[in-house]
């Protein structure tokens, strides 16, 4: 972790930081296998090869890695390194999200419809729980509930509390909504 970050004195460096992610992966490691599905997502230290990210996320959802089980959701959900599978996404979403992991929570399909009913009750009460962690993706789909009463009732006071929490971490579509209710 501290080549692929660069810090406490260490250079970074994307290639060694390969290196010892694999060496916990191999061993069975959650974490390494999930940093170095991560490296190979991205790219960095190694060629981008999203099966290659899958093969090392998968291990690590199995053991129940919270943020493993996130990130091979949204690996079927966009078909990247897998077919694209809804119904197989939102399960490992689910898996995620009921452990209290902000993406995983952020990312069930209530609101979409992807691999689940439309339920926008069910999406509020998940967008909530990621939001109050502090996930800006989930804190803007929340105001966007709020401002369009969607499982809520319509609150443009809500909308604007949770599009500015959002936009304060850099969101540029909360920012472009909150310009919008003035």
């Amino acid at each position: 972790m501290r080549y692929e970050a660069g810090r406490d004195g260490v250079e970074r460096d994307y290639s060694e930081a390969v290196s010892w992610y694999r060496r916990a992966a191999e061993q069975g490691h959650a974490h390494g296998q999930t940093s170095l599905g991560a490296m190979y997502g991205s790219g960095r230290g190694v060629s981008k090869d999203d099966a290659e990210a899958v093969r090392w996320y998968r291990p690590a959802a199995e053991q129940g890695f919270a943020r493993a089980q996130s990130w091979l959701g949204d690996m079927y959900r966009t078909g990247r390194g897998v077919g694209r599978d809804y119904a197989e996404a939102v399960r490992w979403f689910r898996r995620s999200a009921e452990q209290g992991h902000a993406g995983g929570q952020a990312n069930l399909g209530y609101e979409r419809g992807d691999g689940v009913s439309r339920d926008n009750t069910e999406a509020v009460r998940w967008y909530e729980r990621s939001a109050r962690q502090g996930h800006s993706l989930a804190q803007y789909n929340l105001g966007l509930m709020y401002e369009f009463g969607r499982g809520v009732p319509r609150d443009r006071l809500e909308a604007a509390r949770w599009y500015r929490l959002a936009a304060d971490q850099g969101h540029a579509d909360a920012l472009s909504r909150l310009d919008g209710l003035r």
